[in-house]
Parts: structure tokens; sequence; C-alpha cells
């Protein structure tokens, strides 16, 4: 397999609006915006957003909001949310904000759906779902649907959205890839750090397919943590604190705000900490260019993938970009 399959795929960026130590989480929402006017001007496809809710180290916690101002400061690449979880909200309250988006940015919209119902038992609560919601996700679906198609049993219109086509993708956490399947919709699948589980769950989503009007076909969305750096050891520290910050919520509870790499490297850890932090580090694709491509052709080659979207957060945000942009000479070498 030659390079030829980086320059034949799509690469998009999901950013989770990071916040960083000792700055307002408004900095890290314009610091998104900033980073999707890149991303554009390096020729990725999308550019994607997240939903949390009272997390620490996420200020995006209004993925529809966020998406708005995004497509709002760019002009040609796709934008959407990675995603919205539908277990927190209403269906019609959902299908009119992407027909709102839709009907703004038209042809611009994607509508990534997850079954999350929140980090802890605190957040469940105050948004008033249990995790049992998440059970619901394969109806939740079918009913947001169901308002865009016009096909409601309620009697009910969803305004703007009835009659649009806001493509629908599902983000693949446990059941995902069966719901994914059995509904004929696009599917969004990580990390690459499982290749193992990833492959069972791009065959079983191929297995399972049923095509519907929103898809004919499986079309496969692989999604992790990418660097790409001068060399093996800069991309790795680019991954420091975020590394630092998924140990700090395994063994506290809570998930910070990224920290500087060398405060991280200079800090002592306990062996639990020191366990999490260096298994969080381990797997992802990082290294120098040719070091990613090599890595990258593997994950297209054994998964088929038809789209790879790139997760990396970084509190350096000079290195961040320079990653972006390394990537980006990989596969729209000409731009």
């Amino acid at each position: 397999m030659s390079s030829t399959a980086i320059a034949g795929t799509p690469f998009s960026v999901l950013d989770r609006s990071r916040a960083r130590e000792g700055r307002p989480p408004a900095e890290a929402l314009r610091d998104t915006v900033a980073l999707a006017r890149e991303a554009e001007a390096l020729g990725y496809h999308r550019f994607w957003v997240s939903e949390h809710h009272g997390v620490p180290g996420v200020a995006g916690s209004a993925p529809t909001v966020l998406a708005a101002a995004v497509a709002a400061a760019t002009r040609t690449i796709r934008v959407g949310t990675g995603g919205v979880m539908l277990p927190n909200h209403r269906s019609l309250v959902v299908a009119e904000q992407f027909g709102v988006l839709e009907s703004l940015f038209p042809g611009r919209i994607d509508m990534g759906l997850g079954r999350s119902v929140g980090f802890t038992d605190g957040v469940r609560r105050a948004l008033g779902r249990g995790k049992e919601d998440a059970g619901d996700f394969a109806a939740q679906l079918g009913e947001l649907l169901g308002w865009f198609a016009g096909t409601s049993p309620t009697g009910v219109r969803a305004r703007p959205a009835e009659g649009l086509r806001v493509p629908p993708f599902v983000l693949a956490v446990g059941e995902g890839a069966r719901i994914a399947a059995r509904a004929g919709l696009p599917m969004v699948i990580g990390d690459l750090r499982g290749r193992e589980k990833l492959l069972r769950g791009v065959d079983q989503y191929r297995s399972l397919f049923r095509p519907s009007p929103w898809a004919s076909a499986p079309y496969v969305v692989v999604s992790g943590t990418v660097a790409v750096a001068g060399s093996e050891a800069e991309a790795r520290r680019l991954l420091v604190p975020e590394a630092w910050a998924m140990a700090y919520s395994r063994t506290h509870g809570t998930f910070p705000p990224l920290a500087p790499a060398e405060e991280i490297e200079a800090r002592p850890m306990s062996a639990k900490e020191r366990g999490f932090y260096e298994a969080s580090l381990a797997g992802h694709i990082a290294g120098t260019g040719e070091q990613v491509a090599h890595e990258l052709e593997t994950v297209l080659k054994e998964t088929g993938a038809d789209e790879v979207l790139v997760t990396t957060s970084g509190y350096d945000r000079t290195a961040l970009l320079d990653s972006y942009r390394r990537l980006a000479a990989l596969f729209a070498p000409d731009r």
C-alpha cells in the first residue's frame, strides 16, 4: 500500500475545546474557532466539536452553538458535532437546532450523534438523566431522524428541520456499531490504540449494515490521536498534557485543564498515577511525517476506512498547529 492511500482519504478534525491551566474557558472556545479556520486552509474535510458537561478541562458544553460560530468563521469546510449526546436532549430540540444550522449554512452541516449520559453521577443528576438512558439510543436516533423525514406520530412538525438533509453519523461506543449498521448510518469509531477492538467493531458494522435513505453503503470513519513533529520525542511531548489529564481523571475523578508538558514531566507521581499516565501515552500514532505516514497506511489497510477523524489535543497551541500542518502535508501535499 502506497502513500496514495493517504492522499485519497479525507482527513477531518474533532476539537474538544480543551481548557488550559491558568487560562479562561473563553480562550479555549476562541482557539477552537481559530483552529477551524486553519483546518479549512490546510484542506481538512470536516471540523467537528464535542459535548461535555461539568468538566473543568473542556469548555465545549454546547456543540450546536459552537458549531454555528465555527461555520460562521469558515467558508467551505464541513462543520458538525462529535457529537451531540442524544440521551441528554429531546429529539425535537436537536432536530430544530440542526435545522437552523443547515438553513444558515446549507450543504456544510454534519450531525454526529452519541449515546453518553455524563461523566459523573452529579452531572447525570443535573441533566435529569441516568446511565440507563443510553440504552434507548436506537429509539432516540429513530425519533430524531423522523423529525427530518416528517414521520413523527405526534402530528408536530420540526421547523425548519423537516425536509432538510443533514448527514447523520453515529459515534460507535459500546453497542454503537450495531446500532449504526441497523439504522443504515455512517459510523465513527475509535480509538486507534485498541486495534483489535476497532477491527471487530468495523467488521460487525459492515456485516450488519442495512442500506437506508441516509446511506446506501457502509461508511467508516476511524478516529484517534495523531501527532506529527520534527522528531519522535517532540511528537510524544505534544501528547503529555492530555495523557496526564487522563491519568488524573482516573485517579482523582475529575478531568482537569491541560498543564504544560515540562511541568508534568517534572511532577512526582504515585505508582498508580504513573501507570495510567504511561498507558495514556502509549499506542497513539505519533512521530515524524514518515513514521506517521507508515502507521496511517497500516490503519487504512487494516480497516478499509473511508475517512480519518483526528482528535489530538495539546497545551502548546503552536506545536499542535504544526502537527496539523505536517499531517496535512501527507494527505494534501500540494496545498
